[in-house]
C-alpha cells in the first residue's frame, strides 16, 4: 500500500469517525481530495485507490490535469480557487464544478460559455464568513439577493454554498463559525429544492465543519502531504 492509498483510507476513517459523532452516516460526505500542485502520478495512485472527485485551484494546471485523464470518465473535477473574468471559458468548458462563485457577472459568463450538450455547470456561492479582507466570497446579508438571480441562469446549477474560515485552532469557535454557515445553507434550501451541498471542513477543521453539516471536505495535506509550489 502506498502513502496515499494510506492517507485515503485514514481520511476516510476521520470522516467516518466525526459523522458517527454527530448522528451523521458518512455515506453523506463527499471527500474532494485538493490536488492542487500535484503531480498526475500523485493522482494517479488517488484513483488507483477509490478516489473519484477531484478539486484544482489554477485554472490552466487543472485543465491540464482533465485532459490527461480525459479516459477516466467517472472522474468530477471541481474548481475551487479564484476565478477571473478571462479564464472562466475554460472553467466552463472543463470543469463539473466550480466552489468560488461571489458575483453575478461571474455566473452569467460561466452561463453563456458553458459548451451546449454539456450538463449545467455546478455551482456554489463563496461566502466570506470570517470577514477577511484577503478572501474572496460575499457577506451572508448579499446571499438572498445574489442566489435568486444566478438561479435564473439556465447553464449553471446552483448547488449550495461554500466557505473557507480563518485557521482556528479552537474547536468550539469552528464551531460557532461554521453553524453560521449551515443555518444560512438551510435557509436557502427553503427556497430551492436543488440545493444539496455544503463545502466547508478542509483538514484542520473537518470534524467540526461535519458536525455543522457539511457535506464536502476539501483535504489536500492529509491525503497528498504538503503542497509544492514550481516556479
Amino acid at each position: 500500500m502506498n502513502n496515499i492509498e494510506q492517507n485515503l483510507q485514514d481520511v476516510r476513517t476521520h470522516i467516518a469517525i466525526a459523522a458517527q459523532k454527530c448522528e451523521r452516516a458518512p455515506e453523506e460526505i463527499t471527500l474532494l481530495a485538493v490536488s492542487k500542485t500535484k503531480p498526475v502520478e500523485d493522482i494517479e495512485k488517488a484513483i488507483a485507490a477509490g478516489q473519484r472527485q477531484f478539486g484544482e485551484n489554477y485554472v490552466q494546471e487543472g485543465v491540464e490535469k482533465i485532459a490527461y485523464f480525459a479516459n477516466c470518465n467517472d472522474l468530477i473535477w471541481h474548481f475551487i480557487g479564484p476565478l477571473q473574468s478571462n479564464k472562466s471559458r475554460l472553467v466552463a468548458e472543463n470543469f463539473n464544478w466550480c466552489h468560488t462563485i461571489d458575483r453575478l457577472k461571474i455566473a452569467q459568463r460561466l452561463n453563456e460559455q458553458r459548451p451546449e450538450g454539456m450538463e449545467p455547470l455546478n455551482i456554489l456561492i463563496q461566502i466570506n464568513i470570517s470577514d477577511e479582507r484577503s478572501k474572496s466570497g460575499i457577506q451572508l446579508d448579499e446571499l438572498s439577493t445574489l442566489a435568486a438571480e444566478m438561479n435564473k441562469l439556465p447553464n449553471v446549477r446552483l448547488r449550495g454554498l461554500m466557505a473557507i474560515p480563518a485557521p482556528e485552532p479552537d474547536y468550539a469557535h469552528q464551531l460557532a463559525v461554521f453553524r453560521r454557515m449551515e443555518q444560512a445553507f438551510l435557509n436557502l434550501k427553503t427556497k430551492y429544492p436543488q440545493i444539496d451541498t455544503l463545502s466547508m471542513g478542509m483538514t484542520d477543521d473537518m470534524a467540526a465543519a461535519i458536525n455543522c453539516g457539511s457535506t464536502l471536505v476539501r483535504i489536500g495535506t492529509a491525503i497528498f502531504g504538503a503542497r509544492q509550489y514550481h516556479n
